[in-house]
Parts: structure tokens; C-alpha cells; sequence
């Protein structure tokens, strides 16, 4: 079994990866709070932790990899915009929960195993900040329930900040109710003009903290191995969620791992509406930039540095996968070859590649790999590239790679009679080979030469796409 090896934040050293449980290898990643439409920013730690979830469904199975993703739907900025909108809060979130899911979608993201929305664990938060207040980590004043931090040794052990230097660095807010500036909350009150839910506190709502601490716990037990996010969560909000979260379950560690990626720039600059590099992931899929190539650019820096959008790179991704796509083409790939390699057991991954993208996560090491891979001249020897364009998420509709090689759609087009007449000459072929009447099997492969059918013989089976100049007149006579 190929080894995975992770930097975890916790410890600040790369470890060697191994799950709680290897029937049930469990993941929670930080989702989006939905009022508005994902930028760029946004799609970083969703497509990092979607190739960590290919390699674990890759080495563990994918029945054996559970991935949580929450979305946050009850926020100040979420009542800010109905309030700026007229809108009702349940309206933009319905909605911008869509549009977070379509473009996340459009970047070739997997869907997680589940996708809990805060809203419906409200209980689970209720119970839980009922234990801390009992087992006095926790306390109220005047409707809001805050969380003792004092009450946690190891507070600062994730961020590597001491208390006072993160008071110092921190907007902390100053409340008469709280027994210490760091002290955070995880329920306050709510007027009947914004949501809220019964509690023992009064009608309120959960802090942010508390929902990502109750909806692991739910889905994924007390502890599990490993959880994700931007850097920019690391304090206060990861911070935060292990101290609640250890504290509810003395002996637990919550998460094993923890992994953080780093920021998004915009041609060297960090992305701001101000200075006019500000995008969200629909901007650029409206400027006609193909998800692939944004998911490209974003795999070509290794998750633990900057990553620096720029229109040089995107020009060099696209390009790029325009030669993958093509070779692959010309190859014959397409849905009916890559299910005829699954079916054969010959669809697996290239061990150099895989041992790479192993080894933290390194997606410029194993796009280069790609490279080489793609030097292939047979369509077994580049069976290594295609699968890992597929495990990396850059292909997935192999029917498609013709859009994505930019093939005219005159070259791929075909009457409906055609496939019917391709694959009986196919067959005949194939009878023609075991008999060894190998005049006959030339003569079939002349024919299907002279239509521009592209033939592969893989896993055992024959494939076939409509090559460039594919001429279907010189089959007409054959339906």
C-alpha cells in the first residue's frame, strides 16, 4: 500500500498518514458561509482537500473514505445582506448554496459524503454547549453562553501563540458579560427580526465556532484523522473548535491531523475589490476559461505555499491540457476504452506519480510526472496519464476530451448509423484476428483507416474515435 505522508499543523512536521480506522477513514474540511458567490480565494482549500480525497478513496477504497464539507447558512453577514437586499435569509441562502455547489462542481470537484448545512444540527450545538457549561468550561451572562478559555491549558497549542500575544494580534471583542477578553461565544441572543431557536438561554443562535465542532462530532464521532482549511482559520476558529470540542470529550484528541493551505494572490498581489483583482470562480468560468484549466493553475502550486493567479499561467495550463487532451484523443480515449481498462483491471495509476502526489500532497511533483507520461506513444503506454488526469480531477467525461483538445465539432460529429456499423466491423475484425485470417482482419482495418476511425486495442477490447477528417461516406454503403 502506497504510503501518505501529511504536514500536520498540530505538530509542525510532516507525519506518516495513518487512520484511526482504515475501514473508515474520516475527513471534515471547513465550507463556506453562503451570502454571496465564491471567489477565487474560496475554491483553493475545496480543491486541495478534493485531491486529498481522491488519493484516500485511491489507496483505501472509496467506500472507506468519509469527507464532511459544511456550509454555514446562519451569520451576521448572511442577515447583513437580507437586510441590504430585502431578501429573506432562507432565499439567499438557498440560493447562493446552489451556486457555491455548481461552481465548486464546474472546477471538477467531487461532492463530499455529506454537505451539512448549520442550520440542521442547531440541537446538536444546543447539547453540547449544555455539557461545557456543566463540566464548567463554559458559562452564561446575560443570554449569551461564552466558552472559558482559561479553563483549557493547551489553548494556542494549534497557532503556536502564547494568550497574551494572541489578545495583542487579535480584533478581541470587549464585553462586560465576559469573565476574559478571550473569551469567545457560542450562543447568543436573537431579536425575532433575525433567526433563532429556543434554547435554555433564551430564543438565540450559535456562535460560527460551536457549528463546525457539533456537525464533526455528529458525523464523524469524537475523534477522526483529519481536518482541513485555509490558513486564515487556523485562529480563531480551528483554535476555537478544539478547545470546545476537546473539552466536551475529555481524552479525545478531535482531529488527528490538521492541514492548512496557503493564500491566493492575484498577479502578486493579494486579491481585493480595491486594486481590481477581485474574482469569483463564475467570473472566470463566464470569460470562458475551462474549469480544467482553473483546477491546473491551482494544482500547479503545492498547497502549503501562495499560490499566484496570473493570465500567463492560466494561458500555460490550458495549453497544457490541450496537448494532454489531444494525445489522448488521437489515442482513442474516450468513455468506452476507459470503462473497457476498469473492466480489464489495467486502469491504475502510474506508482511513480501516485508515490509523489503521496508524499504531502505534491501536485507540481506529480504534474510533472504527467509530463513524462505523456510522451507515450501507444494507448496502453499512456493509460498511466489518463488515470492520473482523472484522479487528479482534471478530466472527467472522457467523451469530452475532444472539447478540451479543441477538436472541431465537424471532426467528431457522426450520423446516428455510424457507431452501429463501426462496432460490427470492429467484431469482425476481432473473429477475423482469432481465426488468424489476418488478410481479412487487414482488410476491415483498411476500411476503418479509410473513414478516419481511430482503433485502440486495450485491455483486451477494441475502442474507436472518430479521428480528424473522419469521413463517414466511405462507411455508407455498409448500414
Amino acid at each position: 500500500m502506497t504510503e501518505i505522508r501529511l504536514h500536520n499543523s498540530k505538530t509542525r512536521r510532516r507525519e506518516t498518514f495513518t487512520p484511526i480506522d482504515p475501514e473508515n477513514v474520516r475527513m471534515y474540511v471547513c465550507g463556506p458561509t453562503v451570502y454571496d458567490r465564491a471567489h477565487m480565494g474560496n475554491a483553493r482549500p475545496v480543491i486541495v482537500f478534493d485531491v486529498l480525497f481522491r488519493l484516500l478513496r485511491q489507496i483505501y477504497g472509496a467506500a472507506h473514505v468519509t469527507y464532511v464539507r459544511n456550509i454555514t447558512d446562519v451569520d451576521d453577514k448572511i442577515n447583513a445582506r437580507a437586510k441590504q437586499t430585502g431578501r429573506s435569509i432562507g432565499e439567499i441562502t438557498d440560493e447562493t448554496a446552489r451556486w457555491y455547489l455548481d461552481d465548486m462542481a464546474a472546477l471538477g470537484n467531487l461532492t463530499p459524503t455529506h454537505t451539512p448545512r448549520a442550520t440542521g444540527y442547531v440541537a446538536q450545538m444546543i447539547a453540547m454547549i449544555e455539557g461545557l457549561i456543566a463540566s464548567g468550561h463554559a458559562y452564561e451572562a446575560e443570554g449569551h453562553v461564552l466558552f472559558s478559555v482559561e479553563s483549557y491549558a493547551d489553548y494556542g497549542a494549534l497557532s503556536g501563540r502564547s494568550v497574551d500575544d494572541m489578545i495583542a494580534g487579535a480584533r478581541v471583542e470587549v464585553a462586560p458579560y465576559k469573565r476574559d477578553p478571550m473569551d469567545f461565544v457560542m450562543w447568543k441572543p436573537s431579536p425575532e427580526d433575525l433567526p433563532g431557536w429556543d434554547s435554555p438561554w433564551g430564543r438565540g443562535r450559535p456562535g460560527w465556532h460551536i457549528e463546525c465542532s457539533a456537525m464533526a462530532d455528529d458525523l464523524l464521532g469524537q475523534d477522526f484523522d483529519i481536518h482541513g482549511g485555509g490558513n486564515d482559520l487556523m485562529f480563531p476558529h480551528h483554535e476555537n473548535e478544539i478547545a470546545q470540542s476537546r473539552c466536551a470529550h475529555p481524552g479525545s484528541d478531535f482531529a488527528r491531523i490538521w492541514m492548512h493551505n496557503e493564500m491566493l494572490l492575484v498577479e502578486g498581489k493579494k486579491m481585493s475589490k480595491s486594486l481590481g483583482n477581485f474574482f469569483t470562480v463564475r467570473d472566470l468560468l463566464e470569460r470562458g476559461i475551462p474549469g480544467p484549466v482553473i483546477r491546473l493553475v491551482f494544482l500547479s502550486t503545492h498547497y502549503g505555499k501562495p499560490m499566484d493567479w496570473t493570465d500567463a499561467k492560466r494561458a500555460e495550463a490550458e495549453a497544457t491540457l490541450r496537448r494532454w487532451a489531444a494525445v489522448l484523443h488521437q489515442h482513442g480515449y474516450c468513455a468506452r476504452m476507459v470503462a473497457a481498462l476498469k473492466a480489464s483491471g489495467d486502469w491504475r495509476p502510474d506508482a511513480e506519480f501516485l508515490g509523489v502526489l503521496a508524499n504531502d500532497l505534491n501536485t507540481p511533483g506529480a504534474l510533472a510526472r504527467l509530463h513524462v507520461l505523456a510522451k507515450g506513444h501507444t494507448a496502453p503506454a499512456l493509460a498511466g496519464l489518463a488515470h492520473g488526469l482523472e484522479l487528479l480531477g482534471l478530466v472527467s467525461d472522457w467523451d469530452a476530451l475532444g472539447d478540451l483538445a479543441g477538436v472541431a465539432p465537424s471532426d467528431r460529429a457522426y450520423p446516428a448509423w455510424v457507431e452501429g456499423v463501426v462496432e460490427r466491423l470492429l467484431m469482425q475484425r476481432q473473429a477475423a484476428r482469432a481465426a488468424k485470417d489476418w488478410a481479412e482482419a487487414d482488410r476491415l482495418r483498411d476500411l476503418l483507416n479509410a473513414a478516419g476511425v481511430q482503433v485502440s486495442d486495450v485491455g483486451g477490447q477494441a475502442t474507436w474515435v472518430p479521428g480528424p477528417g473522419f469521413d463517414a461516406t466511405v462507411l455508407e454503403g455498409m448500414q
